[in-house]
């Protein structure tokens, strides 16, 4: 087993949801593609700091048809250019495939190669990411309270405003663990 990680929603947390009616939906190409601010330099932190940095996204339009999954995964590919992420573990499922992979479910988190969950954070703008840390038993959970009208009904550990302010939290909850 690996260290520690931090687990991070990819759309509110890392680049900004294109919000419609009130709800947080992906960029629909790169083109689209707009890193958080802040963002750069919080996962510089996180990493100078040894941990490893692992973005889980559900992207169900896939699996609707609204989406390409090329188009997924050019958008990984142009955040992972930019900023210093490990891995991307993405869902292409609906709610309706009942897999063990779509987030609130813990399967993105627990895929090899496994991190010391007990001493690891999810990181999400939803209360699906929320839940899916639980599930999966990560030392906290953080809710980026992006601006988006979805209600949250899972109490996060700590919320705050943006990846960038949560960093000296995160450091901290981690360190405590170790």
């Amino acid at each position: 087993m690996s260290g520690p990680a931090v687990f991070l929603d990819r759309d509110g947390v890392i680049n900004r949801a294109v919000i419609r009616d009130g709800r947080p939906f992906p960029p629909s190409s790169v083109s689209e593609l707009e890193v958080l601010p802040g963002v750069h330099a919080a996962l510089d932190e996180l990493k100078a700091a040894g941990l490893a940095l692992v973005v889980v996204t559900n992207q169900p339009d896939v699996a609707r048809r609204i989406q390409r999954r090329e188009v997924v995964e050019s958008i990984n590919a142009a955040l992972a250019a930019t900023l210093p992420i490990d891995e991307f573990r993405v869902c292409y499922h609906d709610d309706s495939d009942r897999c063990a992979c779509r987030k609130p479910e813990p399967g993105l988190l627990m895929q090899p190669p496994p991190h010391d969950l007990t001493r690891s954070v999810m990181v999400g703008d939803r209360w699906r990411d929320i839940e899916a840390g639980r599930r999966a038993g990560v030392r906290a959970t953080v809710l980026i309270t992006s601006g988006h009208d979805e209600p949250c009904n899972v109490e996060p550990d700590f919320k705050v405003e943006s990846l960038q302010h949560a960093v000296p939290w995160i450091l901290n909850v981690i360190r405590k663990a170790s």
